[in-house]
C-alpha cells in the first residue's frame, strides 16, 4: 500500500545553489567596486603607477568574477554564452588598458569606453536571460547604463582636462547595482519561492 504522505522536498536545488552563489558574488563585487573607486578617485587627475595598476586590476577582477559566475551558472543550468563573452572581453580589456596607460588618460578612456559598451550589452543580455532567477532588473539597468557611460567615456577622451574620476563614479554606481541585485536576489530568488 502506497503512503499518502509525500516525501519531503529537497532543501536545495541546483538553481537555488546558483542563486545563492550569485548573491554572494554580487556582494563581493559591490565591496570591491567601492574600494576600487575610492582608490582611483584619489589618483584621478594623473596616471601614475597606482592608477595604472588599478585600471588593469579592475577587468582582471571582472574575469575572476565571471569565472565564478560561469561555474555557478553551469551547475544551475543557467545561461553561459554571455559569461564566456564577458571573460574574453575583460581579458582583452586588461591587455588594452596595460598598453593604453603608456599613452595617457584619453587612450585609457577610449579603451574603457569600448569595454563599457560591449560588456554592458553582454550584462544586459545575461540579465534578461536570468529574469526567472529574480533580482536581475538592476543588472539589466546596469547593462544599459554601462553602454551609455561607455559612449560618454569615449566622448570625454577628446576633451581637454580628461580625468579618470568618471571611471571611479562608474565603478561605484556599478557596485550599487550589484548590491541592489544581491538584496533583491535574496528576497526573490528560487530559494525564497514556495
Amino acid at each position: 500500500m502506497a503512503s499518502s504522505v509525500a516525501p519531503p522536498a529537497p532543501t536545495s536545488t541546483p538553481a537555488a545553489a546558483a542563486s545563492g552563489t550569485l548573491r554572494r558574488l554580487y556582494f563581493v563585487r559591490f565591496a570591491f567596486a567601492v574600494v576600487w573607486a575610492a582608490l582611483l578617485f584619489t589618483t584621478a587627475r594623473t596616471l601614475g603607477p597606482l592608477g595604472a595598476t588599478l585600471l588593469v586590476i579592475y577587468p582582471l577582477f571582472d574575469v575572476a568574477c565571471a569565472v565564478v559566475d560561469l561555474r555557478s551558472a553551469r551547475a544551475g543550468r543557467g545561461p553561459v554564452r554571455g559569461l564566456y563573452a564577458n571573460v574574453a572581453l575583460s581579458t582583452l580589456t586588461a591587455g588594452g588598458l596595460a598598453a593604453a596607460v603608456a599613452s595617457g588618460i584619453p587612450a585609457v578612456l577610449r579603451v574603457w569606453g569600448a569595454w563599457a559598451i560591449t560588456a554592458g550589452l553582454v550584462q544586459l543580455l545575461v540579465g534578461v536571460l536570468r529574469r526567472g532567477m529574480g533580482g536581475q532588473w538592476p543588472m539589466i539597468a546596469s547593462g544599459a547604463v554601462s553602454t551609455l557611460a561607455g559612449a560618454s567615456f569615449i566622448a570625454q577622451a577628446s576633451k581637454d582636462g580628461a580625468s579618470l574620476g568618471s571611471l571611479a563614479g562608474y565603478a561605484f554606481l556599478g557596485g550599487v547595482f550589484f548590491l541592489v541585485s544581491a538584496l533583491r536576489l535574496g528576497r526573490t530568488g528560487p530559494a525564497a519561492r514556495p
